[in-house]
């Protein structure tokens, strides 16, 4: 039996059009609004036009990109599958595990059942939403594949994910020993060297050096632990306000460019996030400028934004994208090479994904070499240190026995 729907749909031109159509289903009025050249906006039986607003939005904390990737793999799905968009936030609004998100989704399907692009209700959430995926949004709007760039979206979130997963898998152990070596080192001067003070002072005789050193360490930590801690507090409040500011930043990310080891895997890291950001904005349709205006906010890095931006004033003079960046001084000449070789074949976004994977892999070996390096270095700082203070209270007591004999 036919059912009268009521339907909302963007045209090739951005301009909604609502109206009304009988059909047997919701899927077969999906398949003939596609077919008409129409991007479905929202599609709803006569009598279930009203639908009353149910969540209320609540605070916002940062959410997590495994939550998004999740969010748009399966909003991609039903998509493709034919439903409708409204439809669809409506399903990820009841199934979202994040309450946060799916509180999120929910205005997201009143916003865009009033009326609102998708894409325009998601930039109401930068929080939630970053930069690349409100543009790829809207470039799979306008292009009518929204399902396909939704897909990229979370392939896009499953490799970065997986990135930041491996960095910290493999520091994981490195960290975890430096925190109980700084613990033993605590308990030791705060707890163990009071307890041989006091011992001590019953030998009588001038201490050792060394000994007299780790008491003065001692004493020193334990009369003025509050000078140290204030002192701690406002070194770290003052790098946060410095590194907030646009020369702070620029500076300490130019020296974290320049350290040994460090400075290399810091270098490939944001190599590797430009190419995956720009390569995944290049294929879901983003204008090549307003790509990177993205990879420059999120470069991560500001001598690399710097780089990006510089880039980007040069297209617009006429330039190609290898050229600037080649005098940027910040990638490779692989990279230059690769992306002028992208431009000339017109397949720059495949170029770009090909650099990101290869510089994904640089890093993950990175990281292992320098896991392999950080723990025998660990473990020699710890018996150095912790074996230097047992040596240094154990001192006077071989005196003592040596002048008893």
């Amino acid at each position: 039996m036919a059912v009268t729907f009521t339907y909302k749909v963007r045209d090739r031109q951005g301009k909604i059009i609502t109206g009304s159509i009988e059909a047997d289903s919701q899927t077969t009025v999906v398949t003939k609004l596609r077919q008409m050249g129409y991007i479905v906006v929202g599609i709803a039986e006569k009598a279930e036009i009203a639908r009353g607003a149910g969540l209320s939005f609540k605070g916002l904390k940062r959410i997590k990109s495994k939550d998004l990737t999740i969010f748009s793999r399966q909003f991609s799905t039903m998509i493709n599958s034919g439903l409708s968009i409204t439809k669809c936030l409506g399903i990820l609004a009841e199934q979202t595990e994040n309450p946060k998100l799916a509180d999120v989704v929910g205005e997201l399907q009143r916003d865009v059942e009033g009326g609102k692009a998708l894409s325009e209700a998601l930039a109401k959430y930068p929080k939630v939403f970053p930069p690349i995926f409100t543009n790829m949004v809207r470039a799979g709007e306008t292009g009518g594949v929204l399902d396909e760039v939704l897909a990229r979206v979370a392939e896009h979130f499953e490799k970065e994910g997986a990135l930041k997963g491996r960095i910290k898998s493999a520091m994981a152990y490195p960290t975890a020993m430096f925190c109980f070596c700084m613990l033993i080192i605590f308990v030791m001067i705060t707890f163990i060297v009071p307890m041989f003070v006091r011992m001590f002072a019953t030998l009588g005789g001038t201490l050792p050096l060394p000994t007299q050193i780790l008491l003065s360490i001692s004493n020193f930590i334990r009369g003025f632990w509050y000078v140290i801690l204030a002192t701690i507090v406002g070194l770290g409040y003052g790098y946060r306000r410095f590194v907030a500011t646009d020369f702070g930043r620029l500076r300490v990310d130019r020296l974290k460019l320049r350290l040994p080891v460090f400075g290399t895997l810091a270098r490939k890291l944001s190599i590797a996030r430009f190419s995956r950001t720009l390569g995944t904005l290049i294929s879901s349709g983003v204008p090549i400028l307003q790509a990177l205006d993205i990879v420059g906010d999120t470069a991560g890095n500001a001598v690399v934004s710097n780089a990006v931006r510089q880039t980007r004033s040069s297209i617009k003079e006429g330039e190609t994208i290898a050229r600037p960046l080649g005098e940027s001084e910040v990638f490779p000449p692989m990279v230059v090479q690769m992306i002028a070789v992208g431009e000339e074949t017109g397949a720059l976004d495949g170029m770009l994904q090909k650099i990101a994977d290869f510089y994904e892999e640089e890093v993950s070996a990175t990281v292992d070499a320098l896991t392999s390096l950080i723990e025998p270095l660990m473990i020699a700082f710890m018996g150095v240190v912790v074996g230097g203070m047992i040596v240094a209270l154990y001192m006077p007591m071989f005196s003592v026995i040596t002048l008893i004999k």
